[in-house]
């Protein structure tokens, strides 16, 4: 028979203060184990603490019951102090069964000494083949050296609901909630809020079910643990990735967002459709993504600055418009959230693979923007310079955000809206009529943008080479002319950048690590454990990737060696001259000219501190 949690351990209760736990609630798909981490992370934010959240999501929307390839769940990284990453294996997880847990073994999210939480109701099934699937997993992880104790999920739940699946992760939040000492006040909040569209008796049950498992982990266990908070006196919100673009999207000023549902994007348009319309602004579901681009097309002609978001599939098919609104000149914003590849790929997972494509994957010469946030409030604000630079230099710009940053949690110092923020009224005062609608100025390549709603405003647009009046034009000149304007914008910008900051050293050492997106805080993790070991390695994360900031010859130049490290395919260095190298590592080698090593890993799970430390000693070593 099965140990419970509290057999074998001391009467007194054992209380240790740590600076930081990873916890993970992982169950079958449906059973809420989504639900019961963001709360977590939700309340232990509100208490102070900083939070990383990783939804663990299943690629199909039905998986079968208890298997690995169904697990569901959220990985919580709690600290005293600002959390930038999910971290490495995990301290606490609580499973709903030992097939979902397997999971969370197979991408190395457990050590030896983990305490795993297991329920115990499969040892008394009436299935033998389940008791024995369920014996066996059980030996398994002992020979594994986890700390595996047992629980009575299910038994507990069904004291007070019929369906345990419909309640066993509000139970769980509780246990978790009593072991980790949280604000039980809070947790009552965020069931309040969770079930308030829905009947009180269901907010009430639920209340109840938190208040249980809180109750049977303060009578049945002997374990808490404590992570102090930090004080802060700078007032915070707590957002995932998507959350952070959705608000920047509206404190941007853009009115117009027009989009086809994707993975894991679509949460973006959810919070727009809601609170979109409260502003007298438009979200447009088009029938596919081809015509979402189309109509944020039109919109941008009409003088509107729209978004337009999706992810790396999306972006596949919207790539020919985007080549028009390059030629054309129109300002629109391009959010993708990419996601694993190729064609559908890894739909719920996390990858940086979008890089090239964004850059390069339309017809001819299409210089474009491109931006990458790394952090939630980098979210937030790069929506908003998006707008700006779409307009100043007529341009689309794209924001490639990724799955980690979409679904993850984070406190982030709550925005103060500034009137510079938002689009600014349409100019419809009359066009001077000498001016043409692309008037390029030979030293930026900049024009001024006609809106034809303005008198004389009227002007003609085409996908085809064509003249500073929009007239279709073949000469060999005016294609020259033409081209050297949309790329001299490039050029302008980047005079207009600052070099990028440098975490540890910015004089030179020994190894600098390159990155971008989502990966920075594993990487700046990775960075400060082994200075703290003398060794002297120092990064930097790039948040323009065309144009580049400026001056990255100058500062690879100081340092023996550069690694890109990026969640996206490369290979070995086994394979020699067929060598295929990492996106950014590929595109720095040939805009630098310097001998840029890279490592990257598609595990399809964010990359951890422990693997890029390492990664980079690996690399030191073998140099």
């Amino acid at each position: 028979m099965p140990v419970s949690l509290c057999d074998g351990l001391q009467t007194n209760c054992r209380r240790k203060t740590v600076s930081q736990h990873i916890i993970e609630f992982v169950s079958d798909a449906g059973e809420g184990a989504q639900t019961a981490g963001q709360c977590l992370g939700t309340i232990s934010a509100k208490m102070g603490n900083g939070i990383w959240t990783v939804e663990i999501i299943p690629a199909e929307v039905e998986p079968p019951r208890r298997s690995r390839a169904g697990a569901s769940g959220n990985r919580v990284r709690i600290g005293s102090g600002r959390i930038t990453n999910a971290g490495d294996q995990a301290d606490l997880v609580i499973a709903f069964n030992e097939q979902v847990l397997y999971s969370r073994f197979d991408v190395g999210a457990i050590r030896e000494g983990t305490l795993i939480l297991l329920d115990d109701k499969w040892a008394e099934s009436d299935d033998e083949h389940i008791r024995n699937e369920f014996h066996d997993a059980v030996e398994d992880f002992k020979s594994r050296k986890a700390d595996l104790r047992f629980i009575p999920i299910e038994a507990e739940t069904k004291k007070i609901i019929r369906d345990p699946r419909h309640g066993k992760n509000i139970w769980a939040l509780g246990l978790v909630c009593a072991l980790y000492d949280r604000d039980l006040s809070l947790a009552e909040i965020e069931i309040a809020k969770k079930f308030a569209k829905k009947s009180q008796e269901i907010v009430d049950t639920n209340l109840r079910l938190l208040h249980a498992g809180y109750d049977w982990a303060l009578a049945n266990t002997d374990i808490r643990f404590s992570i102090p908070a930090e004080p802060s006196d700078v007032p915070k919100i707590v957002v995932n990735g998507n959350i952070a673009l959705a608000l920047g999207i509206m404190s941007a000023g853009i009115e117009v967002c027009s989009m086809y549902p994707i993975t894991p994007a679509t949460s973006i348009s959810h919070y727009l459709a809601e609170a979109f319309p409260k502003m007298g602004c438009i979200v447009h579901q088009s029938e596919d993504e081809i015509s979402a681009i189309g109509f944020a097309i039109g919109a941008s002609f009409a003088g509107k600055t729209p978004v337009t978001i999706t992810s790396g599939p999306g972006l596949a098919l919207k790539n020919e418009f985007l080549a028009l609104a390059v030629m054309a000149e129109l300002p629109i914003v391009v959010i993708v959230v990419q996601r694993g590849g190729p064609s559908t790929g890894l739909p719920t997972r996390v990858e940086q693979g979008d890089l090239l494509s964004a850059l390069y994957a339309q017809p001819g010469d299409a210089p474009k923007i491109v931006l990458a946030p790394s952090t939630h409030e980098e979210c937030f604000h790069f929506v908003i310079t998006a707008r700006k630079l779409a307009e100043t230099f007529r341009t689309p710009v794209i924001l490639l955000s990724d799955a980690n940053l979409a679904t993850g949690q984070q406190p982030i110092p709550r925005p103060t809206p500034r009137a510079s923020w938002f689009e600014p009224p349409i100019d419809l005062s009359d066009w001077d009529e000498t001016v043409p609608p692309f008037a390029w100025d030979p030293e930026t390549g900049l024009s001024q943008r006609p809106i034809p709603g303005q008198k004389n405003g009227h002007y003609v647009v085409t996908g085809l080479a064509h003249d500073t009046y929009g007239h279709v034009a073949y000469e060999s000149s005016i294609n020259e002319n033409a081209m050297r304007a949309r790329s001299r914008k490039l050029a302008t910008l980047q005079h207009a950048l600052k070099p990028p900051v440098v975490h540890g050293d910015p004089n030179g050492g020994d190894l600098l690590v390159v990155g971008w997106g989502s990966p920075r805080g594993a990487i700046e993790e990775a960075v400060d454990t082994l200075r703290a070991q003398n060794i002297n390695v120092s990064s930097v994360t790039l948040k323009f990737l065309s144009p580049f900031e400026p001056g990255l010859k100058e500062l690879f130049a100081k340092y023996k060696r550069v690694l890109c490290i990026e969640i996206n395919y490369s290979d070995p260095p086994s394979f020699g001259d067929a060598r295929r190298y990492s996106q950014l590592c590929t595109i720095l080698r040939a805009h630098t000219l310097c001998d840029i090593d890279c490592w990257s890993h598609v595990p399809g799970i964010p990359l951890t501190p422990n693997d890029i430390e390492q990664a980079i000693l690996d690399h030191l070593a073998h140099a």
